[in-house]
Order: structure tokens, then C-alpha cells, then sequence
């Protein structure tokens, strides 16, 4: 009985530390980093940058970034949307990129399905040229920045003006609604005072 106790207390331990070994040799699901950027965390460009290229380990089909740029002032600055050279680099046209600090701001869908968002910032310099084209974009017909077209109100998309206009008409239908509760309360005061 005893050595029956002795060989389950050592079987046991070894038999999970073998099943640990084996489920733990199994290759994990690479997710999908970013491998380099133009222009790149850190860096200098010139103001008046307008393309940038993220080229990332690797990129499912179809599976373009997302790319969203802040300027300086915490402004957005349009990006159109990016087209996937091959399936590791990514390039969008933006708008020229004002003189500041710059966040870039990614997101992507990894070979496994989980989603990433990651950002980064860089800085764009007055008094030096827009940064070249980066080599894997220059062929491409990249479709230009979304700006809000001329039917908008300056510096405001299509909808942030349908929501700023939205929020103009509900604001006055609820002062209104109160301006008339509060003449109809007075009113019963008045005449509740008067008897």
C-alpha cells in the first residue's frame, strides 16, 4: 500500500509536468507588428508630408489598416484610405502635414483575428521639404484625403455638421420647452396669488 502511495506522488507530478511541456511547445498565433514606418516613430519630416507608408509582419487578405493622424492643435488630418502594396506595406495619402508633433494611430487585424490599435507620434518641421514618396508607394494611385468637400460648414466634415445641427434644433426645442413650463407656472402662481 505504501509504495502505491509512493508511485501515484511521483507519477503525478511528472505526468502534468509532461503534459506542460507538450501544450506548452505549440506555436502561438503571430500577431501582426509593426515592422516600419515612413514616416517613423520618432522622426523629423517636413511639414507638407502627404503620403505614409506602415509596413507591418503580416497582413491578411484584404486586411488594410486603419490610419488616423492628429496635428498639433489636436486636429484631424485626413487620411485617405490605404492601399496594400503586397501583403506587408500599407500607404495613404494625407493631407499635407502641418509644422508639430504628429500621432499617428493604427488599426489592424492580425492572421488570428485579434484586433490592435497602436499609435505613435513623429514631428514635421517648417522650413524643410515634404519627405519623399516612400519606395513601395510610388506606383500606386493612392485615393485622396476625405477633406469634407466645399458643402461644409470650414474645418467640419458632412457629419459633424448634420450632428452639430442636430444638436443646435434640440437644444432650442428644449429651451423652448422650458421657457413656456416656466411662463405657465408663473402664470398659475400669479393667479393662485391674486384670489
Amino acid at each position: 500500500m505504501r509504495r502505491l502511495r509512493l508511485l501515484t506522488a511521483l507519477v503525478g507530478p511528472l505526468g502534468c509536468a509532461g503534459a506542460l511541456l507538450l501544450l506548452g511547445g505549440t506555436p502561438a498565433h503571430a500577431h501582426t507588428a509593426l515592422q516600419n514606418a515612413t514616416p517613423a516613430p520618432g522622426a523629423t519630416v517636413g511639414a507638407g508630408t502627404d503620403v505614409v507608408a506602415l509596413t507591418f509582419g503580416n497582413l491578411t487578405s484584404g486586411g488594410a489598416p486603419e490610419i488616423r493622424m492628429i496635428g498639433p492643435q489636436g486636429e484631424n488630418i485626413p487620411v485617405g484610405q490605404p492601399v496594400v502594396t503586397d501583403t506587408t506595406t500599407a500607404c495613404a495619402a494625407v493631407s499635407p502635414l502641418p509644422a508639430g508633433v504628429i500621432t499617428l494611430t493604427y488599426s489592424i487585424t492580425a492572421g488570428d483575428g485579434d484586433a490592435q490599435t497602436n499609435a505613435y507620434q513623429f514631428e514635421a518641421v517648417a522650413g524643410t521639404g515634404p519627405a519623399d514618396t516612400p519606395s513601395a508607394c510610388t506606383d500606386l494611385s493612392l485615393p485622396a484625403p476625405d477633406t469634407g468637400g466645399t458643402d461644409t460648414a470650414p474645418g467640419l466634415g458632412r457629419t459633424t455638421m448634420t450632428a452639430a445641427l442636430a444638436g443646435a434644433v434640440v437644444m432650442a426645442a428644449g429651451g423652448g420647452f422650458v421657457a413656456i413650463r416656466t411662463l405657465r407656472r408663473r402664470g398659475a402662481q400669479e393667479g393662485s396669488g391674486s384670489e
